[in-house]
């Protein structure tokens, strides 16, 4: 603000140079006079020169902290939009795709700190026009009143474009949300994309997001067209009627050339500064609506985590579910769940495909909330539980394996723990064989989702990094799916030797089901029943399924 007054300051001062240098210079060496003193020039030029310095200067300043500003806001925004997207629940996530959240922390952040730029050089403008109108008013009222005829035309034709832009610039930021959204998709899916030899089906997608992109870029475009030359042109057309009204004034000896030079030079100099204030008023639809689709983001409640004073007890920790009820959306997935787990016992968990098996791994983990019923760990509450403890005390491993781009090492430990703790959670994991045989051992860089591995390598890394912790509950969501059955029954026996947790299971192959010390059959988003393997092969339902699982494996 302190810039953007200095030059409108240094501004308005250049123009009373001019009139100064008109009337008591240019006219009176025009005219012939030997009046005009050498040192006069010297007074002009050094004037001129140290206004002109003076306005630069301001400019320096007025541009390196807006930016800076504009900058340093968009850091902040981002960072706390993280810390928001990491603090939301898996709902969440799982109900927008990632082009979307990516859009916000991108396109959206970046649009809506733009208004700052030219706002301090915007709000100035008051005070120049301020000074502009008494300055004329002084001159002669009739020029002050061809501005108070401009300055009112300029705002209400602003004031127009600027309601005209607002839902236009909303869609063009959805649309760019749904651009980002598809191209996401196409490069996280790559290896589907190409197998199934779908390039020009993507490309067409893209192409057909970006063409409503444009589409309604142009459309703004458009509306830029039609306001931009009438805010450009009415300064102009202003300084015209006010050059032939002074020309008037001056021959009627009201006023003096130099204060109509003076009067030009002030209504040339606006026609920047006011059309700062058009871009500002442009940009500020848009500011508003990129920041409306972020806060809506920010806007949304945040479980709080549990702070709990309640501890966990050493050793393997118990679990107790009791009358578990889940949905998803409106579709119930775990209808009344009962299971009771004892310390250091291994259940392997038995159910068909959407029975909610890894849906009430994720409501144990706390990942996501339950209507009804309770859990408790170790004989506590999930609620009471503090989330740290909880975090540090159960882990789960998904099937899906989700690995960094950056090394073994550093996927595995991802909170800085030793060496030798990450080289003894890999041979538990039974992963060491092939990560001594890689080129660069712990230090290979496995890429993106670890992509160079295989599924298998990748499912035994993130048992590995679950491992390091030491969980005392550890919930396993078919993590060894693409591991072969003797490295299956090795990573089994290694946890159950040494590893003293409690261990829960889903389990297709029989081998997994038969080291299990009981077995929970999952149907119907229930548990329909729980006992041995051989106890509970005298049901059909769970025969049919086991045998089911014999034939897929043969």
């Amino acid at each position: 603000m302190i810039g953007a007054c200095g030059f409108v300051l240094a501004t308005v001062g250049f123009a009373w140079v001019l009139g100064w240098v008109t009337d008591e210079i240019i006219l009176k060496a025009g005219d012939g006079e030997a009046g005009v003193d050498g040192s006069q020039l010297w007074v002009a030029a050094a004037a001129m020169i140290s206004v002109s310095f003076a306005g630069g200067l301001s400019v320096v300043v007025r541009r390196w902290y807006l930016q800076m500003a504009a900058l340093r806001t968009q850091r902040d925004w981002r960072r706390d939009l993280l810390h928001r997207y990491l603090d939301l629940p898996l709902r969440f996530h799982r109900s927008r795709p990632a082009g979307e959240l990516l859009a916000h922390a991108d396109a959206d952040l970046e649009t809506a700190s733009m208004v700052l730029q030219p706002l301090a050089f915007s709000l100035s403008v008051v005070l120049l026009v301020s000074v502009a109108l008494v300055t004329l008013l002084v001159i002669h009222p009739l020029l002050a009143l061809i501005a108070l005829v401009l300055f009112p035309a300029l705002a209400v034709i602003s004031q127009i474009y600027t309601k005209l832009v607002v839902a236009p610039s909303a869609v063009v930021q959805e649309r760019v949300g749904e651009v980002s959204a598809v191209a996401h998709e196409s490069f996280d899916g790559a290896v589907v994309v190409k197998t199934l030899g779908r390039e020009a089906q993507e490309v067409q997608r893209l192409a057909d997001a970006s063409e409503l992109l444009r589409a309604e870029r142009i459309r703004v475009g458009r509306m830029r067209s039609t306001f931009e030359p009438l805010i450009d042109a009415l300064p102009t057309v202003a300084t015209v009627v006010l050059v032939l009204v002074g020309a008037w004034l001056v021959d009627s000896e009201s006023v003096s050339a130099g204060e109509i030079v003076l009067a030009a030079t002030l209504f040339s100099v606006l026609a920047i500064p006011l059309r700062i204030v058009g871009y500002f008023l442009e940009m500020l639809p848009r500011s508003v609506v990129s920041l409306d689709r972020v806060n809506a983001v920010m806007d949304l409640e945040v479980p709080a985590e549990s702070t709990g004073a309640a501890g966990l007890p050493d050793g393997p920790l118990s679990l107790a579910v009791a009358d578990l009820v889940v949905s998803h959306g409106t579709h119930r997935v775990l209808d009344g769940v009962t299971l009771d787990a004892k310390a250091g016992e291994t259940i392997a968990l038995v159910g068909s495909t959407g029975s909610g098996k890894s849906t009430f791994f994720e409501a144990i983990a706390g990942l996501i909330d339950y209507e009804s019923g309770s859990i408790a760990v170790g004989g506590v509450p999930l609620e009471q539980i503090d989330t740290e403890q909880l975090r540090d005390s159960v882990a789960l491993v998904f099937q899906e394996s989700f690995l960094f781009a950056d090394t073994i090492a550093e996927n595995i430990a991802l909170t800085g723990s030793g060496g030798a703790h990450v080289a003894a959670a890999v041979e538990a994991a039974a992963a060491d064989d092939f990560v001594e045989q890689l080129s660069d051992g712990y230090e290979t860089v496995v890429g993106e989702r670890g992509v160079t591995l295989s599924g298998g390598q990748r499912q035994r890394i993130a048992l590995a990094r679950a491992l390091l912790r030491s969980p005392r509950l550890l919930l396993l969501d078919d993590a060894t799916s693409a591991v072969d059955p003797v490295v299956e029954g090795r990573i089994l026996d290694n946890l159950r030797e040494g590893l003293k947790a409690t261990t829960l299971v889903v389990a297709h192959r029989l081998s997994t089901i038969e080291l299990a010390d009981r077995v929970a059959f999952l149907a119907d988003g229930r548990i329909a029943a729980v006992g041995t393997h051989s106890e509970l092969l005298e049901l059909e339902d769970y025969r049919s399924l086991v045998r089911a699982y014999e034939q897929v494996a043969a």
